[in-house]
């Protein structure tokens, strides 16, 4: 595997908790599903250079479903906010939200209209470190507004990151939200509003940060829309597409 190895999850017949050694070593997995997520293709549509398509997404759907890719993509993270100086675990994030275009590949039960944005489709929800870094993610039909699903993703991130004690949000996170955040949450969300006197295009405060984020996934093809049809089937790909940020990052600082 080379520089980085040790990142990565460790299979269970390594360790003794049975299976079969795998036919193709890791390194050829990732960087099948690394193509797939940046290239935007279909899994039929996967090289010939690479293992076949369906051993591919059997490793995809695997890491997805035993949470590695949750792992690998946490450990990518610590490593470089330990690079950049920062303690591993953040006390501070950025929530907001991202409507995409539904394939027709969704399902009518996990997909809705969002009326503000008028995209038929899915709903991305994210909250980032102060480094754009991904803290947690939940995807839900475009319809769910961002308040209504802030409440079940804060508790994601609470789960997660204990020393979370402050999120920065936009107008859209108002309401009984604030109070129940810091009641039962112990987040102090803090709601950065524009100024009446201003009009057209304003970079708000630590809002540009999760903007950025998101236009770091949107360089991944396969997210462009939703193409799958489980909602943590997107999730997944998200991971996926922000350990390739965060571990292209690294490879530029060097051992």
């Amino acid at each position: 595997m080379g520089r980085g190895a040790e990142l990565l999850p460790v299979p269970g017949w390594l360790e003794g908790r049975g299976g079969q050694p795998e036919a193709y070593c890791h390194r050829q997995m990732v960087d099948a599903v690394r193509y797939l997520v940046a290239g935007g293709i279909t899994w039929r549509a996967m090289p010939a250079d690479f293992p076949a398509w369906d051993r591919v997404y059997a490793f995809w759907r695997r890491w997805r479903d035993k949470g590695l890719i949750i792992e690998l993509h946490d450990r990518l993270r610590d490593r470089l906010r330990s690079v950049e100086g920062r303690d591993p675990e953040p006390t501070a994030g950025v929530i907001d939200a991202q409507s995409v275009k539904g394939a027709a590949s969704v399902p009518a039960a996990t997909r809705g209209f969002d009326a503000g944005k008028k995209v038929n489709g899915r709903k991305r929800h994210i909250v980032v470190d102060t480094l754009g870094l991904l803290l947690a993610v939940m995807v839900t039909a475009a319809s769910v507004t961002d308040r209504e699903a802030a409440g079940g993703l804060l508790t994601r991130l609470r789960e997660r990151h204990w020393r979370i004690s402050r999120v920065w949000a936009d107008g859209g996170y108002t309401g009984q939200l604030i109070d129940a955040a810091r009641t039962v949450l112990r987040i102090a969300l803090t709601v950065v509003k524009r100024t009446d006197d201003t009009s057209g295009f304003t970079v708000l405060p630590k809002k540009w940060l999760v903007e950025r984020t998101f236009a770091w996934l949107m360089r991944s093809r396969r997210l462009a829309r939703d193409y799958e049809t489980r909602t943590d089937s997107s999730e997944a790909m998200i991971h996926w597409s922000m350990s390739m940020v965060m571990s292209r990052r690294l490879a530029r600082r060097g051992p």
